[in-house]
């Protein structure tokens, strides 16, 4: 049974810091690339930092270039996200997805996902 449980999801202020863990089970994690999407109220689903199979290459999206980084660890199966100078725009829920293989050299769509976690919130006010 295939399973991304995410956590470290909260109440941040502005210029505050989160980071977010994904532990993956039930299938071979390093044969998947594995990232993070998020939805805020009333927008479409989109992609924020994606990492290749062996971790050599990430991808995010251009809002959030500087501030996040994504890294893996294959011996645990698990994915993070040390958000930094978080905003009030990066409110919404965040997912974990993956997919397999390593041809994707880009984040990918939503529609491009294998698997996907339940999601954790994360609100930045102050």
């Amino acid at each position: 049974q295939v399973q991304l449980v995410e956590s470290g999801g909260g109440l941040v202020q502005p210029g505050g810091s989160l980071r977010l863990s994904c532990a993956a089970s039930g299938f071979t994690f390093n044969y998947y690339g594995i990232g993070w999407f998020r939805q805020a109220p009333g927008k479409e689903r989109e992609g924020v930092s994606w990492i290749r199979p062996s971790g050599g290459s990430t991808y995010s999206a251009n809002s959030v270039k500087g501030r996040f980084t994504i890294s893996r660890d294959n011996a645990k199966n698990t994915v993070y996200l040390q958000m930094n100078s978080l905003q009030p725009e990066d409110t919404a829920v965040y997912y974990c997805a993956a997919r397999i293989g390593g041809r994707l050299f880009r984040l990918p769509k939503s529609a491009e996902v294998n698997y996907w976690g339940q999601g954790t919130q994360v609100t930045v006010s102050s």
